[in-house]
């Protein structure tokens, strides 16, 4: 019995030690556990609330390219539409130039219709070849300058397109950090995993200032293209009024050269006139004065005649028959002189008519190309005006 008691107090206090070694190593467990739970919260709560200002910084990075992003896109669009106004100016002044080419070419033609002595390359037709010439390269120039509106229109459109897109996603990116930071412990609801990562920080930001500094080049683009419009629409206009100028003053010139001409020849038309007008009195008053001449010719031949029927010895030369030789002689020589004199009249009266053909004629010719320079060209001409494009 005593051994019994004794293996049972050995076994007693084997079991008790053991008991002791589980119950002292379960309290250390409890108490490690304790300090881990602890130290996890701690943990957590630092973690969520260093994720929660990384997630307010982002969502203010985000704000801050989204400000950058809406300042490039509405200087997008203004210059956009400034340039849609430019372009409208252009579009104008390039259909403004057509009815001046057009009268141009109207002028020229009109002019080839002068009489051939008329056709040669005078002033006004090396004027019109020059306003021909200008407003063509003024339209070839405009032509150019709105093809490179419109495809600048083209890239503005589409640096707008990569703004709006990028400013979608990151407003839709600061909505779900925006949901994000609000986001606590007792609102949270299981979410299914999310896509991997797309991008690093770096290219998410650099994809912005790609789009940023699209946006400035597009602009600088505009503003250079616009200066560059205007002052292309001033130097046009410019030159076109210029060479306007130079024209209507050629033309000028040339209808004052063409009423000078036909006024020396209307004065030298009525001069001849009046000189073929006396001439005919002259020939006229020789045509008499030769009839009232061959009457005491006639007179004294008949005498001699009459004389030379005296007999032999009376048939002398006593000085009444020699003052019918001499009167016969003075009277013939006269006559002869007035019907050369008549004769002489009558090649100056064709002479002078011939000159007063030539003077008619010459001075329709300065009528007809009066006329085609004054009154056609001048009509054609007289609306056309260039104001500032």
């Amino acid at each position: 019995m005593s051994g019994m008691e004794g293996l049972l107090r050995g076994v007693g206090g084997t079991l008790a030690r053991g008991v002791d070694a589980v119950r002292t190593r379960s309290e250390r467990l409890t108490a490690d556990s304790n300090r881990l739970l602890s130290e996890v919260d701690k943990t957590s709560r630092r973690l969520q609330q260093d994720s929660k200002q990384r997630l307010e910084q982002r969502v203010r990075d985000i704000q801050y390219l989204r400000g950058e992003l809406e300042l490039r896109l509405e200087e997008v669009l203004e210059e956009t539409d400034a340039l849609v106004a430019s372009r409208t100016r252009v579009e104008r002044a390039l259909e403004a130039t057509s009815e001046p080419l057009r009268v141009a070419l109207l002028c020229l033609d009109e002019r080839t219709k002068r009489p051939p002595v008329e056709l040669a390359c005078d002033e006004v037709e090396r004027e019109l070849l020059r306003e021909v010439e200008v407003f063509e390269g003024v339209a070839v120039l405009f032509q150019r300058t709105l093809e490179q509106i419109v495809e600048q229109i083209r890239l503005n459109r589409s640096a707008k397109y990569h703004l709006e897109k990028d400013l979608k996603d990151k407003f839709q990116a600061q909505s779900i950090d925006d949901s994000c930071t609000l986001m606590s412990n007792p609102s949270l609801e299981p979410l299914p995993p999310g896509p991997s990562i797309a991008v690093s920080p770096d290219e998410w930001e650099g994809l912005s200032d790609i789009n940023i500094r699209r946006a400035e080049q597009e602009k600088a683009n505009c503003v250079s293209l616009r200066a560059l419009v205007d002052s292309l629409l001033e130097q046009a206009a410019s030159e076109m009024r210029s060479q306007l100028r130079a024209t209507a003053s050629a033309f000028h010139r040339q209808i004052q050269e063409t009423k000078t001409a036909k006024a020396q020849m209307e004065d030298h038309l009525a001069r001849v006139q009046c000189e073929l007008t006396h001439q005919k009195r002259n020939m006229e008053a020789l045509k008499v004065a030769v009839a009232e001449k061959e009457i005491p010719l006639s007179v004294a031949q008949a005498r001699l005649s009459a004389r030379a029927q005296r007999p032999g010895p009376e048939r002398c030369c006593d000085p009444a028959q020699a003052r019918l030789v001499a009167e016969v002689q003075e009277l013939t020589s006269h006559i002869n002189k007035m019907q050369k004199a008549a004769a002489l009249s009558s090649v100056a009266q064709q002479n002078l008519v011939r000159c007063q053909l030539q003077l008619e004629d010459t001075m329709e010719v300065k009528a007809n190309s009066l006329y085609v320079d004054q009154v056609l060209c001048g009509q054609h001409r007289e609306p056309t005006v260039i104001h500032h494009f």
